[in-house]
């Protein structure tokens, strides 16, 4: 049994809450800390949480770690406080918007501080999948990959497989028009023609390039979808399909097969199970048999590598790491001001 406690009712929060309610045999959410008393009756009878004022309130729940869902303006400072409490934290955010908070936070991480973020989308099942697949041998050496979707460069140094070294980052800018559903994808509520702003980066690492490739209102669009091409010495892999030569020259084409329970008469449950590329299993769904959405699924999964990373075992994205991506991002903003 996991036990974690929340700081924060925003919309973000209830994406944890559906997982404890659908997997209360391994999570149970200690308490939820808010300033709002009013949502105390409706987060109680939705789902048997606790809702309690402060902090301290709810580390006297003894959780295993506290979960931060907050505005990025108001994470960092939370972030502070539990290092002083020397209190494990998973937070939901980056862990700050500028250079002096990635500072700070890195050398409370330094004197000790067990801070780890919730990147998921790199647990998302088709990335998990393609990841596998592109660092598995058979495309060789992974010397490219162009990313168009959310999460892009914590997604750009997993497939590429780099970790801090330093990349010459070129970057442009363009603006389009496009149709914009309701933030929450709620149709009924219309939709409108916005300007929407799209980033290009290019980076070079020398002997790997990267392509960064995101248009700021892909989030929760309808008709804006991802791309991934990753390409090695031996073959390629773009979004579900593969080709690559084998060690007899052997031209094999590859598609990924999502794997469901609940399908076509079958009494399994509802869930996925995972997917298959080339013959092999490449992804198993570690929240099975759990009816979840992919990105449930690799929010949970964090959870589950939380845990695990606060037992002896490795990181689940650590602050290093997403200070890095955040760190990239601000070079790329600067790429494009500067031309």
């Amino acid at each position: 049994m996991i036990r974690f406690a929340i700081v924060g009712t925003g919309w973000r929060s209830h994406f944890f809450l559906r997982i404890a309610s659908a997997c209360p045999d391994r999570f149970e959410v200690t308490a939820l800390v808010s300033r709002t008393p009013e949502k105390k009756e409706e987060f109680h009878k939705r789902y048997g949480v606790t809702l309690v004022p402060s902090l301290d309130d709810a580390i006297a729940t003894n959780p295993l770690f506290i979960l931060t869902s907050l505005p990025m303006a108001v994470n960092p400072a939370m972030l502070h406080q539990l290092a002083d409490r020397n209190m494990p934290v998973l937070s939901e955010r980056a862990p700050g918007k500028t250079l002096e908070h990635l500072t700070e936070l890195s050398a409370r991480v330094n004197k000790g501080a067990k801070i780890q973020i919730t990147e998921q989308y790199f647990l998302q099942p088709h990335h998990a999948a393609r990841i596998a697949f592109a660092h598995c041998g058979k495309l060789g050496r992974v010397s490219q990959a162009q990313i168009a979707a959310d999460g892009g460069l914590g997604l750009l140094r997993k497939y590429l497989a780099v970790s801090f070294e330093n990349p010459t980052i070129t970057a442009t800018s363009f603006r389009s028009q496009l149709m914009k559903f309701n933030k929450r994808l709620e149709p009924s509520a219309g939709a409108n023609l916005v300007g929407s702003g799209q980033t290009i980066a290019w980076l070079d690492f020398g002997d790997r390039f990267g392509v960064f490739d995101f248009d700021y209102e892909q989030y929760g669009s309808l008709i804006r979808n991802q791309r991934v091409l990753v390409r090695g010495e031996r073959g390629e892999l773009i979004d579900h399909h593969a080709s690559y030569l084998r060690d007899d020259l052997i031209h094999i084409e590859v598609d990924f097969t999502r794997h469901r329970a609940g399908l076509d008469g079958n009494l399994e449950g509802n869930y996925l199970k995972g997917y298959q590329a080339d013959g092999e299993w490449v992804y198993r769904n570690p929240m099975a048999p759990a009816a979840l959405s992919d990105e449930e699924i690799a929010i949970g999964d964090c959870l589950l590598r939380m845990a695990n990373y606060l037992g002896g075992g490795p990181p689940l994205y650590s602050l290093e790491d997403a200070c890095q991506d955040w760190y990239l991002n601000l070079l790329i903003r600067q790429a494009q001001e500067s031309g």
